[in-house]
């Protein structure tokens, strides 16, 4: 395949007083040329390439080549899960009554249940089974918060799920026992309890990620069953995931590893609801170490922070071991991640979707640690940048724009110094899955033929919107619809 007329971009750009000036990405350009690519690898780049015999030619018109994009975190079966689901927060709802219409108005599952999705207290408080029943109580209904942490139901749901007799430790129980209809980090154990319902489809997941340029995810789904890997494997293999994808939940003691499928660090979550003991973290990073894994731990909260440095530190690092997150960072803690050469995977996205909501619910003194990126960077701490999809904006596009401006839904602007140049938030999705912070992929004769082309040149990507590719690459295969 012979690629036309693309536009290369270099990684300099103006300073960051230019661009915070004019708020445009000022990303130079050096090279304008032709990309051939055959079988895996990128094999030629130069200025009017000669067209072999049955050369596939594809016309460039000026749209930068990239690397294929990295969502170095997100949830595969989450987001396949969201097609049959309703949006219970905003922008989509804002308040009750808005809440209720949506939930009369869902569509049940084929055992009658609805499922609701990214709820935030700003639209009716904090829900319990009875204030979920003032707003629907005919159908059984369980509702995600946004965060991704806790479940609700109402009381048809947990008469049908047996709430009462449930023994797993994220039921939340009043006073006197009686469960309160809010389910934290209980997924299992929720599915477990639920009619039984075929695997989502991941193939619309697959063309979704494809229409928007990424070439590879890494899944940060913890404590992944047999079913969920079998589904995972069975879509890689079948072509419904066409990207690469990198598996966090593998079991310790399990190996997935395939053409396009791997494992990764092993996934722990260090709840901000219930922290572990400090004995049982050491004794669980310990464990993932002599399984021959690093750990990537969510972190959200400082404190969480602190308990995961403290038992690297008792039980060793190895190399891999990574921060999920990263939602608040202490200034103070910013030496000792650099020190420990720890990488940070966070989602600048969540500023643009949810920015305005912290600006109003966050203490003005923990503003500045919020999802930090320039200063991290500054630290020399290595810095990847993900969505968090389905709970952050899926688009690598508005997580770019997010990194370079941190401006929330209203304008408003969220931990300004934390902004980071176009290249450096470009380079936070370039590197390998299995290196996040780790040196960007670039374009060169023989690299990987995971590429991307834009319909237009990289600085409109990064400050217009609407942006799409013209191709999508996966091993030198196209992927996804073309124009």
């Amino acid at each position: 395949m012979l690629i036309r007329d693309v536009t290369l971009p270099t990684a300099g750009v103006g300073s960051r007083a230019d661009f915070r000036a004019d708020d445009r990405a000022d990303v130079r350009v050096d090279v304008r040329a032709d990309v051939r690519v055959d079988g895996h690898r990128i094999t030629d780049i130069g200025p009017e390439l000669a067209r072999a015999p049955a050369e596939e030619e594809v016309p460039g018109r000026g749209g930068a080549l990239l690397p294929g994009l990295v969502d170095h975190h997100l949830h595969l079966h989450a987001l396949a899960a969201t097609e049959g689901s309703v949006r219970c927060g905003p922008p989509a709802v804002t308040d009750a009554a808005g809440l209720a219409a949506e939930l009369a108005a869902a569509p049940a599952d084929r055992h009658g249940w609805v499922r609701g999705l990214g709820y935030a207290e700003s639209v009716a408080g904090l829900l319990d089974a009875a204030a979920l029943d003032r707003l629907h109580s005919t159908r059984p209904v369980r509702v995600q918060h946004r965060s991704g942490a806790l479940w609700i139901v109402n009381t048809a749901a947990a008469r049908a799920l047996d709430l009462d007799s449930g023994q797993h430790p994220g039921i939340e129980r009043g006073p006197d026992g009686t469960p309160t209809g809010r389910l934290w980090r209980a997924d299992d154990w929720l599915r477990s309890r639920l009619p039984p319902a075929a695997p989502p489809d991941l193939a619309a997941v697959g063309a979704r990620l494809a229409a928007l340029g990424v070439t590879a995810v890494t899944d940060a789904t913890p404590d992944l069953d047999d079913s969920a890997l079998t589904a995972l494997r069975t879509a890689v293999e079948a072509g419904a995931l066409p990207q690469h994808v990198h598996l966090l939940g593998v079991p310790l003691g399990r190996e997935v590893q395939g053409p396009r499928l791997s494992t990764g660090p092993y996934k722990l979550v260090l709840a901000d609801s219930e922290l572990p003991q400090f004995p049982e973290l050491v004794d669980r990073v310990r464990a993932a170490h002599a399984a021959g894994r690093a750990v990537a731990a969510h972190c959200v909260t400082r404190e969480a922070l602190v308990l995961l440095l403290a038992a690297l530190d008792e039980a060793g690092h190895r190399p891999g071991d990574r921060v999920e997150h990263g939602a608040v960072i202490p200034g103070e803690l910013l030496a000792e991640l650099a020190g420990r050469g720890i990488p940070v995977v966070t989602q600048p996205g969540f500023i643009a979707d949810r920015g305005d909501d912290y600006l109003r619910d966050v203490e003005p003194a923990d503003l500045p640690d919020l999802y930090r990126c320039a200063s991290l960077q500054a630290a020399g701490v290595p810095l990847a940048l993900s969505s968090d999809a389905p709970y952050g904006p899926l688009d690598p596009w508005t997580v770019l724009r997010a990194a370079i401006h941190r401006r929330t839904r209203t304008g408003a602007v969220v931990g300004e110094p934390e902004r980071l140049s176009p290249a450096a938030a470009l380079d936070g999705l370039l590197a390998a899955p299995q290196t996040p912070g780790g040196p960007p992929r670039r374009i060169a004769p023989g690299a990987a033929a995971d590429l991307v082309l834009l319909d237009a040149p990289l600085a409109e990507a990064l400050t217009g919107s609407g942006i799409r590719p013209q191709l999508v690459l996966v091993g030198g295969r196209p992927i996804g619809n073309r124009p």
